[in-house]
C-alpha cells in the first residue's frame, strides 16, 4: 500500500472542512449518550455491561445516518470504535425484522473476521444473534467466493440488508477485486453499504461523487486520521550487519531491558516468522507465531496465549499490525523494515496505546537506511540509537547460528510453505479455465 498522494490528502482535508460546523452542530445536538443518538435501551444495557458509557466520535457521527437508512463512509484511527459504529445499528435493525442473512461483513484478515464476529456476538447477546465466520485461504472474501462457486444455492444473499467493508482501503486493492466481482453481484441493489477504514484512499472518496443523485450519496465522516506516532512512544534503531540480524534480535530479547516484556516482532514474510519462532524456541525463548501459513486454530491459539500473557513474545507478519484488539504491548520490534511508512505507524501503534508508554526498536541493515529515512520524514521525528554491547552479541554468535541452522532444517523437513504453493497453483489453473 502506497503513501497517500497529495491529491488524496487534499480531498480528505476538503471533506473534513466541508460541513465541519454542520457536523459539530449535529454531533453536539445529539448529546453524549447512546440513547441520544438513537440506540435502543437493550443495546445500551449491553454496552454498559462492557463498561462503555459514551459513544466515540465515529459512533456519534455514523450511527444516526445508518439508522436513517443511508450509506456511510467512515474514517477513523484504529481503536476508535469503528466496529460498534456499524454493529450497533445493524443489530438494532435486525431486532426489528429478523430473517436469514441480514448483513455481510467483508474484511481482509481472518483474525479481524473473528474479532468482529465476537463483538456482534457480545453486543447481540440480548437477542440471541447468530453469526457465521467464513474464512480460509489467503483472505476471507476468497473463501466466501469458493463457497458460492462450489455449492449452488448454499449462500443466499438476496435479502441481505447491509454490506459492510471493514479496512475498506485494503478491500479495494487488486488483491480482493476477483473475490468482490463474484460476491457483490449476488447482493440486492436495495441495500445499505457501509465502508469503514483507518486509512482513507482516493478510490473510497470517489464513491461519494459516483452517485449522481445527491439524496443517494453516502454520508461521509472522517475523523482526525493524521498518520503519526504518539508522544508516549520511544522510537529507536539498531544498525547491524545484515548477515547477523538474527543474532542481534536474540540478544535484544535476552537483555534486562526487554526480558519478560510483552513484545511483538514484525517480519515481512511468513517463512521468516516461522524460522524465527523455531530458532527462538531452540534458544529457550518462549514465543508464538502469527502468519497466514498457520491454520486458523493455530492462529487463534497464538493470539489467545499472547492476549492472556501466557507467552510474552509474538512473532507476526503484518496480519497483526492493523485492527486487532491486542492488549498492552510494551515493545514492538521491527525485524524487517516496512516499505510504506504508514505500515510502520500501524505496527508501532500496537504499543503506547491509551496514554501508556511504549517502545519501538527497528533492526536496520545497510539496505534499510533509505526506508528508515522515509519513515522519519513521514513521522517528522528522528529515531534514537539503541545502545547494544557488541561484545556480548559476538559471544552469542555460535549459539544463535546453530539454533538458526537447526530451525532451517526443521522447516525443510516439514516442507514449510508447500501447501500454499500447491493451493496457489490450483487457483491459477482454475482461474485460467474460467
Amino acid at each position: 500500500m502506497e503513501t497517500l498522494p497529495n491529491r488524496t490528502l487534499s480531498r480528505v482535508a476538503a471533506f473534513q472542512k466541508k460541513g465541519l460546523e454542520q457536523k459539530k452542530q449535529v454531533i453536539a445536538s445529539k448529546g453524549t449518550s447512546f440513547a441520544d443518538i438513537g440506540v435502543e435501551e437493550w443495546l445500551s444495557d449491553s454496552l454498559k455491561a462492557m463498561s462503555i458509557k459514551e459513544p466515540t466520535e465515529i459512533q456519534r457521527a455514523c450511527i444516526p445516518p445508518i439508522l436513517a437508512g443511508k450509506d456511510v463512509i467512515g474514517g477513523a484511527k484504529t481503536g476508535s470504535g469503528k466496529t460498534a459504529a456499524f454493529a450497533l445499528p445493524i443489530l438494532q435493525k435486525l431486532s426489528e425484522d429478523p430473517y436469514g442473512v441480514f448483513a455481510l461483513v467483508l474484511t481482509p484478515t481472518r483474525e479481524l473476521a473473528f474479532q468482529i464476529a465476537e463483538q456482534f456476538r457480545v453486543l447481540g447477546k440480548g437477542m440471541g444473534v447468530k453469526e457465521c465466520v467464513v474464512v480460509g485461504g489467503m483472505a476471507t472474501p476468497g473463501r466466501l467466493r469458493d463457497h458460492i462457486r462450489s455449492s449452488s444455492g448454499a449462500v443466499d444473499l438476496r435479502r441481505c440488508k447491509f454490506l459492510v467493508m471493514d479496512e475498506a482501503d485494503r478491500m479495494f486493492t487488486s488483491t480482493f477485486v476477483p473475490e468482490l466481482e463474484v460476491v457483490l453481484p449476488l447482493l440486492p441493489k436495495q441495500r445499505q453499504t457501509l465502508l469503514f477504514t483507518a486509512t482513507m484512499t482516493e478510490s473510497i472518496l470517489a464513491l461519494r461523487d459516483a452517485e449522481e443523485d445527491p439524496k443517494k450519496r453516502p454520508f461521509v465522516h472522517i475523523c482526525d486520521m493524521s498518520t503519526s506516532t504518539v508522544n508516549t512512544l520511544d522510537q529507536f534503531y539498531v544498525f547491524v550487519p545484515s548477515q547477523v540480524r538474527m543474532v542481534y534480535l536474540a540478544h535484544l530479547l535476552r537483555t534486562d531491558d526487554l526480558k519478560d516484556k510483552s513484545i511483538i516482532i514484525f517480519c515481512g514474510r511468513c517463512s521468516t516468522a516461522e524460522l524465527m519462532t523455531v530458532m527462538l524456541k531452540e534458544l529457550g525463548i518462549r514465543c508464538t507465531a502469527l502468519h497466514s501459513e498457520m491454520s486458523q486454530q493455530e492462529r487463534l491459539n497464538s493470539l489467545g496465549k499472547f492476549r492472556a500473557e501466557v507467552i510474552k513474545v509474538l512473532i507476526s507478519t503484518d496480519v497483526g499490525s492493523r485492527g486487532l484488539d491486542i492488549p498492552a504491548v510494551q515493545c514492538v520490534l521491527n525485524y524487517d523494515i516496512p516499505r510504506d511508512p504508514t505500515d510502520y505507524i500501524h505496527r508501532v501503534g500496537r504499543t503506547a496505546r491509551a496514554g501508556r508508554g511504549g517502545k519501538a526498536i527497528s533492526i536496520v541493515a545497510e539496505k534499510d537506511i533509505q526506508l528508515v529515512q522515509n519513515i522519519e520524514e513521514h513521522i517528522n521525528k528522528k529515531m534514537d540509537k539503541y545502545e547494544v554491547n557488541e561484545n556480548e552479541v559476538l559471544e552469542e554468535l555460535s549459539e544463535v547460528t546453530a539454533a538458526k541452522r537447526e530451525a532451517s532444517m526443521q522447516l525443510h523437513d516439514k516442507q514449510f510453505g508447500a501447501k500454499t504453493h500447491i493451493r496457489k497453483k490450483k487457483k491459477r489453473m482454475t482461474d485460467e479455465q474460467q
